[in-house]
């Protein structure tokens, strides 16, 4: 009797799982559905947590912005070590004329190692919302004779980046701080060519191991879970890196 009573829970788990499965809305319902929901109600507001501001999407609270009185940080010493940025631009794959758009481009910390990859016929997209950050970059690439790297002051929802034109579009430790995160990443993918790819580089939620404060990492599930409802498909997460998740997805034709 106990025998068949096992069988039985089993056929019926499997039905449910069955079920499950062939009733879960694609990607590209999922998109549907985001796209036609009021922004309203795209996000919750709560009371902020230490280091966030309230406002919650899917089940994540989102991050408050370093400033631009933090650029000496982002030149500091041991990101060499902490996040091996070469070994990152060796990952992205790059090639002669390439169009970068590097999100939160800071002072130029990873935009500088991408532009000898891509020459003097590829471009940099350097997109801030803060006119002081760009006006740091421009100083420092001024500095270092380098001359494929444009800053664009974007907004909070808009990079403002030219339509269908760039082959990569890369955040390093930014998407987690986007304020709009749905109306960015609707802008970032208008802004990419069919085929484009864009990276997520985030420190790994998954690892208590990694010192950085919990609202700045994000875990791999987390990351594509944002990226579905638009016209993205992963590719590959590469766990290359001493701290970071690079995440990657790629730009799908729509209608």
């Amino acid at each position: 009797m106990l025998r068949k009573f096992y069988v039985l829970v089993c056929i019926v788990g499997v039905g449910f799982l069955l079920t499950y499965v062939t009733t879960v809305p694609s990607g590209e319902s999922q998109s549907e559905t985001a796209s036609t929901r009021p922004a309203s109600t795209r996000y919750e507001q709560r009371a902020r947590s230490r280091d966030g501001i309230g406002k919650i999407y899917m089940g994540r609270e989102i991050s408050q912005v370093m400033g631009h009185q933090g650029a000496d940080w982002l030149e500091r010493p041991e990101r060499e070590r902490e996040e091996m940025p070469n070994r990152l631009v060796e990952l992205l794959k790059l090639k002669e004329g390439d169009v970068v758009a590097d999100i939160g481009i800071g002072t130029g910390y990873i935009a500088r190692r991408i532009s000898p990859k891509i020459g003097a016929t590829g471009i940099v997209y350097g997109v801030e919302i803060q006119q002081e950050m760009l006006d740091i970059l421009a100083e420092n690439m001024a500095e270092e004779g380098i001359t494929n790297i444009k800053g664009i002051l974007g907004t909070i929802t808009d990079p403002k980046l030219p339509p269908n034109s760039v082959d990569l579009a890369i955040m390093v430790d930014v998407y987690h701080e986007f304020s709009h995160p749905y109306e960015m990443m609707q802008n970032i993918c208008r802004g990419l060519k069919t085929g484009g790819r864009v990276v997520f580089v985030e420190y790994r939620l998954e690892d208590d191991k990694v010192p950085i404060k919990r609202l700045h990492k994000m875990s791999e599930l987390q990351v594509i879970k944002e990226a579905t409802p638009h016209p993205l498909s992963w590719v590959e997460t590469l766990d290359d890196l001493p701290w970071q998740h690079v995440i990657i997805f790629e730009k799908v034709a729509t209608e």
